[in-house]
């Protein structure tokens, strides 16, 4: 297990407002507000006052989150570039959006896949209707090979949910898409948490719940746990090393988190607001995915990640210490994904 801490991230602040999307995900089929399932025997195990869960499991007809980033970024892309072939990469979720985003617009898409994908996710990509394209390689193989595709012909666009130089324009829209996530649980909670604990594999997602709880205004209050797989630990390898850092990736169960570069928007982010940062293993990414389901909760290995991340965290005491958490504390946990009939 590795872990990170910067205690002096509470006092950092954007300097800036997020832009709410939510008007816009409000006009797709089916939306409504995913709940927020109290877990007392959580609560329980950690010694604190609340445990909630943001249940992901089914979020715009999909079994995770990635629809509220990828359906406001093809929306943009298309008001664009009207008619236009949709390209992307993925290790699941975000291919699988973009192609029934591409459906609900009216266009094609292609999904970049990496070589290790399990044969169930990728036949999901291919019922939205996406031709699918198989690399010999990891994720980060796939999202160069998807670049190249749509920089070969006018009439692609490319809607990746990671960022690098040159390359940061729909990345921010997707971001801006998971805000209403944030906004949602703010609701739904009627309170500012005390921690909320965010599963990462690029870091977009991280990025919009970090500037969302240190935008200007915040409160100041909420401290923030980003978890990752020790087999592809690229944000806290970064995060101690000061600068981004890519590493090379093996296979994990959090397919969804199985990244080893970290988005070229969400790192300076990442390094002036998270406070805390660990890694788990598979084995107990999936403990925690069985322990959820036994408490009434659909979480893959990837969203279970969370309730993992906090155990390993307990485990690190320095690292629970910087936390500093009230005994009467709320923990948030981010459960980013259902847990499918092959996990």
């Amino acid at each position: 297990m590795s872990t990170y801490s910067n205690p002096a991230a509470r006092q950092w602040s954007l300097g800036a407002t997020i832009t709410s999307v939510r008007d816009f995900h409000r006009t797709l089929p089916g939306y409504a507000p995913t709940p927020l399932v109290d877990l007392p025997r959580a609560a329980e195990e950690f010694g604190v006052g609340r445990v909630v869960v943001k249940d992901e499991s089914s979020r715009l007809g999909l079994p995770a989150f990635k629809m509220l980033g990828a359906s406001w970024a093809c929306h943009r892309v298309i008001e664009r570039h009207p008619g236009a072939e949709l390209v992307t990469a993925t290790d699941g979720n975000h291919g699988r959006a973009v192609a029934r985003m591409a459906s609900h617009l009216g266009t094609g898409a292609t999904v970049f896949i990496p070589g290790g994908m399990r044969e169930r996710a990728a036949t999901r990509i291919e019922s939205e209707g996406a031709t699918l394209v198989r690399v010999d390689g990891h994720y980060d193989d796939a999202v160069r090979a998807a670049a190249e595709h749509a920089a070969a012909d006018g009439s692609r666009e490319l809607v990746q949910d990671t960022a690098w130089q040159g390359y940061e324009e729909v990345p921010t829209w997707i971001v801006e898409g998971y805000e209403t996530l944030c906004e949602e649980i703010d609701e739904q909670l009627a309170a500012q948490p005390d921690l909320v604990v965010v599963p990462a594999g690029v870091g977009s997602l991280a990025q919009a719940v970090v500037a969302h709880h240190r935008q200007a205004g915040a409160s100041g209050r909420t401290r923030l746990l980003v978890v990752e797989p020790d087999t592809a630990d690229c944000i806290v390898t970064s995060l101690d090393a000061a600068e981004p850092v890519a590493v090379a990736t093996d296979s994990s169960i959090m397919a969804g988190l199985n990244c080893g570069t970290i988005s070229s928007l969400a790192w300076p982010v990442l390094r002036d607001g998270v406070d805390a940062a660990a890694t788990v293993t598979d084995e107990e990414a999936q403990q925690a995915s069985d322990d959820l389901v036994t408490q009434g909760v659909s979480s893959g290995p990837s969203g279970a990640a969370t309730y993992a991340g906090v155990r390993a965290a307990l485990r690190d005491a320095d690292l629970w210490r910087d936390l500093d958490l009230p005994d009467d504390a709320t923990i948030v946990l981010l459960s980013t994904e259902g847990r499918q009939d092959d996990e």
